[in-house]
């Protein structure tokens, strides 16, 4: 029933992002303009930089998570954690509803090396961190392009992300210092207690083993590592989104470009469309719009030969950066699954365990 729900969310989503950018008859055109005049001998090696640049943003995410795992007396090797993390971002990609999350937590519980709770507990800190870090990003890049031009729900948008994850923040800061507390006064402003006591029940006792995954929070060095991974990560991803943008003859500046890939970033935070089809591209144009221009991503406003000419370019460059990161992710969960350290049986088995059973003794993959 759960996953029927999420299906029908992700199709709603899908059904939503391409009503809101379904091209006309005159973008299509201009689409296959910009498309049949790509010189590949010098787009190519705009590619081959924009896929160096995700195989390093790639490694950075995947081993960061090992600082977050550390502090729990887990050890991983690279091997094994460069697998788990590649299906575990094929599986993000592909699942409905943003499911995928589910599946790094699940494939290493699956060998005792962590209790799945625990396993939710570090996924819970890496997403707050890279929205807390995404939010003060969108922020400072839309507090740098903001002007007479500017649309209005720019700033909004801003501070709202950043309220959201602030809060976030500090509702971890006082669960590693008072769990139980914590967790109880969040509960009974939700008033779950009151209508759902044995749900609240449920959930109160989650929560607090998940907070067990929350000592990276306590371990200075283990954070301080992490947070330099997350940067790198997150600076590569940035430089990416604009190289590609300059490939593509999109004079994007560096503020535009992570301007762009934050409210991409921000907006994919939704439940997602099968694959971020539409959505993805959706929230691309709309980033570019910023720097670019409203005729960047409104079909409405841009009328003029020019404009309708830079849409089909901006409309080819969101194209272009989502399929190529659909074939990096896939094609390299793909690979992973392929190697000794995962695979579809793994898979399959993870989601039979018992989610309350205890890790065992911590051992090296």
């Amino acid at each position: 029933m759960k996953l029927a729900i999420n299906i029908v969310i992700s199709l709603v989503m899908l059904g939503l992002f391409l009503f809101l950018m379904w091209p006309s008859a005159a973008a299509i055109d201009n689409l296959e303009a910009v498309l049949r005049h790509l010189d590949l001998a010098t787009f190519l090696p705009y590619v081959l930089g924009f896929y160096a640049l995700i195989a390093f943003v790639h490694l950075c995410r995947s081993w960061r998570w090992h600082y977050l795992l550390a502090p729990l007396g887990v050890r991983i090797s690279f091997g094994r954690l460069l697998a788990v993390s590649s299906v575990g971002f094929m599986a993000i990609l592909v699942l409905p509803a943003r499911l995928g999350e589910f599946v790094r937590p699940a494939l290493i519980r699956r060998k005792g090396e962590i209790s799945a709770s625990a396993a939710l507990g570090t996924v819970a800190v890496e997403r707050i961190i890279d929205g807390l870090v995404v939010s003060v990003l969108v922020f400072t890049c839309f507090l740098a392009l903001r002007g007479p031009g500017a649309p209005g729900w720019m700033m909004p948008t801003a501070y709202a992300a950043l309220g959201v994850f602030t809060a976030a923040l500090i509702f971890l800061l006082f669960a590693m210092r008072w769990p139980e507390k914590t967790v109880r006064t969040s509960l009974a402003i939700s008033l779950l207690p009151r209508f759902a006591p044995r749900i609240a029940g449920v959930i109160e006792h989650k929560l607090l083993d998940m907070i067990r995954g929350l000592a990276v929070l306590r371990d200075r060095k283990n954070l301080a590592w992490f947070g330099l991974w997350t940067a790198a990560y997150w600076g590569a991803n940035g430089f990416a989104t604009w190289l590609l943008a300059r490939g593509f003859g999109l004079h994007l500046s560096m503020v535009g470009a992570f301007a762009t890939m934050g409210l991409v970033a921000v907006g994919i935070t939704l439940p997602n469309s099968p694959g971020l089809v539409g959505q993805f591209q959706w929230f691309t144009m709309l980033g570019v719009s910023l720097y670019l221009g409203p005729a960047a991503a409104s079909q409405d406003v841009a009328t003029e030969t020019g404009q309708l000419a830079l849409y089909g370019t901006v409309l080819a460059y969101a194209i272009f950066i989502h399929l190529l990161q659909v074939v990096w992710y896939i094609g390299m969960g793909a690979l992973a699954l392929a190697s000794r350290h995962v695979s579809f049986a793994e898979l399959r088995a993870s989601r039979k365990l018992d989610p309350e059973a205890a890790a065992g003794e911590p051992r090296q993959a």
